[in-house]
């Protein structure tokens, strides 16, 4: 395992460990004033980093704010519903929930004109399975919580896809700056116009906010974009599909959650699918002597 391999893993440790400064940070805050700084936190954590990730001169600007705006949107509503929704479920639920955008990402595609391997489809089955077992209870009813998560997942989903086709003509870390902009000033609104956010409450979540804002953030984006450098896109999603998992352990360890039987055996379906999604497949192409 190379250096590039563990600031990968790092990097899915730190994002899987924010669900649970998440979930500790509207101790204090609402979840839309937590967003709010959350986002502001964000944005001034990824400007320093433009000194040493220099941005292509020749990227469009027209499709970087356009792009940025829409991207933003999407973050914010994922973010709004993954914070309201962790109100109601746990970190574990939320992180497995979440990471179902690596599976339901293939289906949008395919309605998109994308081509899916087979292979694919198997994982998907196998995932959509697996949240069958972990959020759907008896009498075919659903937490509130979970519901929610699965609704902000397909935000998520609409977001890789909208990134994945701006990155082929903007640089990744202006895209960043400008969507967590809109998505602060987005938040900022519903902070102010549904909850009381003041500074004192802002203090006591200073931690949470800290480690969502600037690890998960430009912490976390540095090591993934040095990571990817010299790891395959396929190796590289595997890997971080794990954020689910260190959602878990982080649940467990620091909140004292615990699954059902029936949750491990759905967070393993789901794990299972995404696995078979993601790994490599050798190109089918015909070797040519020469």
């Amino acid at each position: 395992m190379s250096i590039a391999h563990l600031l990968l893993w790092a990097t899915a440790a730190i994002w899987g460990f924010a669900f649970v400064a998440q979930s500790v940070g509207m101790e204090n805050l609402g979840p839309h004033s937590f967003n709010a700084m959350r986002f502001l936190l964000a944005t001034l954590s990824l400007l320093p980093l433009l000194l040493i990730f220099k941005p292509k001169k020749s990227q469009n600007n027209r499709k970087l704010w356009l792009g940025g705006l829409t991207a933003g949107g999407c973050l914010f509503l994922g973010f709004t519903c993954q914070q309201i929704g962790l109100q109601y479920t746990t970190a574990g639920n939320a992180g497995f929930i979440t990471s179902m955008y690596i599976v339901f990402v293939p289906i949008l595609g395919l309605m998109l004109g994308h081509k899916t391997e087979r292979h694919t489809w198997v994982g998907v089955g196998l995932a959509l399975v697996g949240l069958y077992s972990l959020t759907v209870g008896p009498n075919l009813s659903i937490n509130k919580g979970d519901a929610i998560e699965l609704l902000g997942t397909l935000f998520w989903t609409f977001h890789v896809l909208l990134i994945a086709y701006l990155s082929r003509s903007v640089s990744a870390l202006p895209l960043s700056i400008v969507q967590f902009s809109i998505a602060t000033v987005l938040a900022s609104i519903l902070a102010f116009a549904l909850e009381t956010p003041t500074l004192e409450n802002i203090k006591m979540a200073w931690w949470p906010l800290v480690y969502a804002g600037v690890a998960s953030s430009g912490i976390a984006f540095t090591l993934q974009t040095l990571g990817q450098k010299n790891v395959s896109p396929s190796i590289s999603a595997l890997i971080l599909s794990s954020e689910a998992v260190f959602a878990v352990i982080g649940g467990w360890i620091f909140m004292q959650e615990t699954l059902s039987t029936r949750a491990l055996i759905g967070c393993g379906f789901i794990m299972t699918g995404m696995i078979i999604s993601q790994w490599p497949r050798k190109a089918k192409t015909a070797a040519v002597l020469v």
